[in-house]
């Protein structure tokens, strides 16, 4: 059995500059990377492309990364996408919190170009 290599990513991320490094950093490292600045574009694009992943943030205006977490993971078409929440909030609670909202991992800022790979590959299928 081969692993299949995860191709596209969906970054959830309000802030233009940690934006542009993770682009970067999955960019770098052969992702095709889709962006989107909030919940409600990350959304309509999970909804549009077909996607291997998501990385969101958590807290951003409008939706939290939380609530984008319950509602990807409520529709049927983007249940199954893995997704790695990428936040500032390093209590034990909030990494347990995304989890029951559906993560499949959480990742605390700042991180480095390997603990963000790390993270995706620990969640791909």
């Amino acid at each position: 059995m081969t692993l299949t290599m995860l191709s596209t990513v969906l970054i959830v991320e309000d802030s233009p500059s940690e934006l542009e490094l993770m682009s970067h950093y999955l960019n770098e490292s052969g992702y095709t990377v889709i962006k989107a600045t909030g919940a409600k574009e990350a959304l309509e694009k999970a909804s549009q492309e077909k996607l291997d992943l998501i990385v969101t943030d958590v807290v951003m205006p409008g939706m939290s990364g939380f609530e984008l977490c319950r509602a990807l993971k409520r529709n049927p078409n983007t249940q199954t996408v893995p997704i790695v929440v990428c936040s500032s909030k390093n209590q034990e609670i909030d990494r347990l919190w995304a989890m029951r909202q559906g993560a499949d991992a959480y990742l605390t800022k700042p991180y480095t170009r390997e603990q963000l790979l790390l993270a995706i590959k620990s969640v791909a299928m």
